[in-house]
Order: C-alpha cells, then sequence, then structure tokens
C-alpha cells in the first residue's frame, strides 16, 4: 500500500465523488452486489446492474434511488451462464467508456446434482469463472477507452482452502459442490492476478485487482425491502457471530475500495482488516497459491480454449 493511503485514512461511509464515471456490477440486484452498487451510486456514478432478472433488478433500483437522492442506476440484462449473450449484452450498454466493472455475480449450489448451462459447462465454473472471463473480452475495449479502466474480481474465502485440479476444471470426475463452489472462486481470483499481469505485460492503462468479503452474513445485513428483509430475531440471534464477521453491507467495502481508492494498484488482493474477516479493508498479501504463474497460465490456456475468446481478451498497447 502506498504512503499516501496511509497518511489518509480511507472512509468507508464518506467515499469520493464519481461523478461522469460509469460502474458495471454483475449480480448487482442482490447480496453483496447490491450493497456495491448502492455505495457506488452514492459516489454520483452511473452505476450498471448487471442482472438476468429485471424484476429483482428493478426492485434493486428502488431501493437505491430511495436510500441515494439522485442515483444513476440502470439494469442491464446479463446472463453469465450463456456466453453466446454476452457481446449483445454488453452492446445494449451504450457507453463510450467504463471505468471498471465488478465481476461479482455467482452460483453456489448446496444440492449434490452436478448441473451444466447452456453451453456444457459445470454451472459454478461456467458463471462464475468462465462467463466472467469471456465478459472481460467484450468490455476491454471500454475499459481502454476510460483513464485508468478497471476490473475488479470479487474472490471468496471459500477459495483459501482449495486448489485447483487444472485435469478437471469442471469436476466431471468427482463433483462435490463446496468444493466445487470453492475451485470456481479460486479459478476467479487466478484469472484475476494474472489478467493484471498480462495489462502491464502489453502497457495497458486499465488495472485488474481482486477483493473478496471475508465473512458476510445474511442475518448481519442491513434490511432493504424488497431486495432483501432481515427479521430482528434473526440479527438478535446473529450478534455473537458479529464478533467475528459481518454483513454484507460491509462484505462490500473492499470490492468498493478496490473501484474508488486512487492508490489501489494492480494484483493487489483487498479485504477485511481484522483477520480477513470483518472490518474496514486493507491489501493483504496475496496467499502463494494464487499468485502461481504456471497454474495461472494453464487455466488462461483452458479458460480461453473453453469460451472461444482472444489469447489477449481484447486488451492491445496504447
Amino acid at each position: 500500500m502506498s504512503s499516501a493511503s496511509q497518511s489518509r485514512p480511507w472512509d468507508v461511509h464518506c467515499l469520493p465523488s464519481a461523478e461522469g464515471r460509469n460502474f458495471l456490477v454483475t449480480g448487482g440486484n442482490a447480496g453483496i452486489g447490491y450493497f456495491v452498487a448502492e455505495q457506488l451510486a452514492a459516489t454520483g456514478a452511473v452505476v450498471v446492474l448487471g442482472s438476468r432478472d429485471a424484476a429483482k433488478a428493478e426492485a434493486a433500483m428502488a431501493s437505491i434511488r430511495s436510500r441515494v437522492s439522485g442515483a444513476h442506476v440502470r439494469h442491464l440484462r446479463l446472463d453469465l451462464a450463456d456466453l453466446s449473450s454476452l457481446k449483445t449484452a454488453v452492446d445494449r450498454l451504450k457507453l463510450d467508456h467504463l471505468d471498471a466493472v465488478v465481476h461479482n455475480a455467482g452460483v453456489a449450489l448446496d444440492d449434490p446434482p452436478r448441473r451444466e448451462t447452456e453451453d456444457g459447462h459445470e454451472l459454478m465454473f461456467g458463471t462464475n469463472h468462465l462467463g466472467h472471463f469471456a465478459l472481460t473480452q467484450w468490455l476491454a475495449p471500454l475499459l481502454s477507452a476510460a483513464s485508468a479502466g478497471r476490473v475488479v474480481t470479487m474472490g471468496s474465502l471459500a477459495a483459501r482452502s482449495e486448489r485447483l485440479d487444472l485435469g478437471d476444471l469442471q469436476s466431471t470426475e468427482d463433483y462435490r459442490p463446496k468444493r466445487t463452489y470453492g475451485r470456481s472462486k479460486l479459478a476467479q481470483m487466478c484469472f484475476g492476478f494474472e489478467l493484471d499481469r498480462r495489462l502491464r505485460a502489453v502497457g495497458s492503462t486499465v488495472v485488474s485487482v481482486v477483493a473478496h468479503p471475508g465473512g458476510a452474513l445474511d442475518s448481519l445485513t442491513p434490511s432493504r425491502p424488497p431486495v432483501r428483509v432481515t427479521t430482528p430475531g434473526e440479527r438478535l440471534r446473529a450478534l455473537p457471530a458479529g464478533l467475528l464477521v459481518q454483513g454484507k453491507d460491509a462484505g462490500a467495502w473492499p470490492a468498493v475500495r478496490a473501484v474508488l481508492d486512487p492508490d489501489v494498484r494492480g494484483g493487489q488482493l483487498w479485504g477485511p482488516r481484522v483477520f480477513g474477516l470483518r472490518g474496514v479493508p486493507r491489501c493483504e498479501p496475496v496467499p502463494s497459491h494464487m499468485a502461481d504463474r504456471a497454474v495461472a497460465s494453464r487455466l488462461w490456456a483452458a479458460s480461453g480454449e473453453l469460451t472461444g475468446t482472444d489469447p489477449h481478451l481484447g486488451f492491445r498497447f496504447r
């Protein structure tokens, strides 16, 4: 972290103005993504909520507008599980530049049966990683057109204890939902770090940053009806857990800082200050298994083959 950010404390409740800037938050209609969108909307930026469900997106935008006076929020129909739809979705953005995208949307399955996307990929790996990987290519021109574009990838603590099986990325041989989810988030995080290395190699003005929310529980999250209602009973029962973890509103803070703070640098990992579980955001050391360049390079090649993307994801030297 730079000395500037150390001498000027970041205030999660008093964010800098971002008027004139455009942000896209995938999965911005619910959960942590909703709070990322709400907090970014308070900066005066245009915030686009990427979501498959128009009704849920409308509810989220109504909630944001009720809390942020003059909020500039839009919905983009975005289905990360359907790779063929992504270029058309990005064309519908109708923007001349994009200052940041937050790769937040994710699928988590608890039930044992393995499911697949429209393209025949395992659903969690296909949506959480491959969908965002492919989306990045179509967003590359808009990100490159910004003065300092950022790709912020939302990881998870679930990735810390996992390791990628490069011979079975889609869990066809051994499918266990929690492990497959953790590996899909690990793939996302490895991608975020590898993307920044490749952006630096071609002299791009765009940077890639990885964030994670720590321990973020619905029961500790403030209500945002009709998006989500947390009952007093739920909050009361969750109070002991609040000593260790936090709500999804606070879980959004690391990603929001990764988008807005001018002192954030590409290739960094941002998470909560207290044991990586709760508190204000800080820059963390990158775990060695997420920084493994050989694994990341093989993952990149496999992802490109599975998605049919350009090897450089559309980024070129300016």
